[in-house]
């Protein structure tokens, strides 16, 4: 076997694995919204909002970007979370036209009767892995995505 092959079969691999953990994790993000009434990407509006947000609120932008997903599928299903009394939405300070988002108390609480299982699943998730480790697959798993959207990017314009 040759050492192209062995690479070529080396990322083959790699996606395929990729691939599986994606599956699984969308598997337990959809368990979790179940148990709160929502679905999975309201889910992953929450998570993402609770991880953006450092005071103030975070915008629909940034919760788009975050989980590469359309702004306007972010409004939509924010008035639902916020009707659902699991988000606050307020007129940003800095422009009026644009939203801030934070979670409200219900959303904390909910949220945090889940961290037992969220803490049991990254044990297990990570098991075997220290703290250098996983910031070494971090940084290359951050390189690998940037690669991965500039491959995207050229594809979508037809450099490739």
């Amino acid at each position: 076997m040759g050492e192209k092959h062995r690479i070529d079969r080396a990322v083959r691999d790699f996606i395929w694995n990729i691939v599986e953990i994606h599956s699984q994790l969308e598997e337990i993000h959809k368990s979790w919204a179940e148990t709160l009434g929502l679905t999975e990407p309201q889910w992953l509006i929450l998570m993402a909002i609770d991880e953006l947000d450092d005071g103030p609120g975070v915008s629909g932008v940034a919760v788009a970007s975050k989980l590469r997903i359309h702004p306007a599928f972010v409004t939509n299903q924010t008035k639902k979370l916020e009707t659902m009394e699991f988000l606050a939405r307020e007129p940003s300070l800095d422009d009026a036209r644009f939203v801030q988002m934070s979670l409200t108390e219900r959303a904390r609480a909910e949220i945090s009767k889940l961290s037992i299982k969220r803490e049991a699943l990254n044990s297990t998730l990570l098991e075997g892995l220290d703290e250098a480790s996983l910031d070494y697959l971090n940084k290359r798993l951050a390189s690998i995505a940037k690669s991965s959207r500039l491959m995207s990017q050229k594809l979508s314009i037809g450099v490739l």
